[in-house]
């Protein structure tokens, strides 16, 4: 599992899951949120301010990580609010990770994570802010066709 957070304001690091290990409730909140994402976009947004959205995997719906977020995040977008499988209402998988995806060939795991972490540092802002700014025009497409597919509307 690789993850990472992006805002007009940056990237966070890139966080890479070894192979085989189970990315459950616990682990997600624990290793994911507590040790590595929050304090990542803590120190980039200079404050404690930032909308922060995920995705419905089974470890992020919890009940138990959803009343984390709901207490450590000051504007946490609540799943009830997004539609299932919604990879084009998340700037990370509509824009970041096909960037990515084009730039990095690799042959084994310890490559791939290598070549990610070079590429992602070298990935201009300007992408990130271009799929950041595409949010809401993805969002309103997204209600025009009812929760339905969009990227046609686009």
């Amino acid at each position: 599992m690789v993850s990472v957070a992006v805002s007009k304001l940056g990237a966070s690091n890139i966080h890479v899951l070894e192979p085989g290990i189970k990315v459950n409730g616990a682990c997600y909140r624990y290793v994911f949120l507590r040790q590595m994402l929050l304090p990542d976009i803590r120190a980039a947004s200079g404050s404690e301010f930032f909308v922060f959205q995920q995705d419905s995997a089974p470890s992020h719906r919890t009940k138990d990580t959803i009343a984390l977020l709901d207490q450590e995040t000051p504007d946490f977008i609540p799943l009830a609010l997004w539609p299932p499988n919604s990879p084009d209402l998340n700037s990370v998988d509509y824009t970041v990770w096909s960037v990515l995806q084009d730039r990095v060939y690799h042959t084994d795991v310890e490559e791939l994570k290598r070549r990610i972490n070079s590429e992602c540092a070298a990935l201009s802002h300007a992408v990130i802010e271009r799929a950041v700014g595409e949010w809401r025009q993805r969002l309103c497409a997204c209600v025009r066709a009812g929760g339905g597919h969009f990227e046609h509307m686009l």
